[in-house]
């Protein structure tokens, strides 16, 4: 670990982080919100708030595919995507559901700066962002897609959507 450059749980705790939430609404597999815990270890992101029935932590499902991540990373949990919206909005949070809607922003137009404070939500694997969710958020992003398929597993929408958020975000690291 000393010579792959990771840090411990306790470094991890104390670092600073990338002012980033990712809310879970009503994920039924435990496997991909355990792929989400690892996505936000990978990404120093601030927290996961976790809405709905989706599993939480301790939970062997998302202990299997978080590999200890759901030790590290911050998280919440909330009856319903409201109370977490409501939260996320009183602390200066930017809110966008992850969802193919009308007037939706494409993820690559998206331009985001180092302070913004962003939380995105994923939502279920078959109905996606609840309607009344949606109604809640300052707007939607959706991933471009080319192929005859146009949804994705929750983990790698996850995965695409929160490494475009924080990219820009990382300093340059010379070679």
């Amino acid at each position: 670990m000393e010579e792959l450059n990771r840090k411990t749980t306790e470094e991890f705790k104390r670092s600073e982080k990338t002012p980033v939430i990712a809310v879970l609404e009503n994920i039924r597999s435990a496997y991909n919100v355990g792929s989400v815990f690892r996505t936000a270890d990978a990404f120093l992101l601030e927290a996961i708030y976790i809405t709905g029935y989706t599993a939480i932590p301790p939970h062997k499902e998302i202990k299997k595919t978080a590999l200890g991540a759901e030790e590290s990373v911050e998280w919440h949990h909330f009856s319903n995507a409201k109370d977490a919206i409501h939260q996320l909005k009183r602390e200066g949070y930017a809110v966008f559901a992850v969802e193919q809607v009308k007037n939706s922003l494409s993820l690559e137009n998206l331009t985001f700066h180092q302070n913004d404070k962003i939380a995105v939500i994923f939502g279920n694997e078959v109905t996606g962002v609840e309607q009344e969710t949606i109604l809640q958020c300052d707007g939607c992003i959706e991933i471009p897609q080319l192929g005859m398929k146009h949804s994705l597993n929750i983990a790698t929408a996850a995965g695409v959507v929160l490494w475009e958020i924080i990219r820009n975000r990382i300093k340059a690291v010379k070679l």
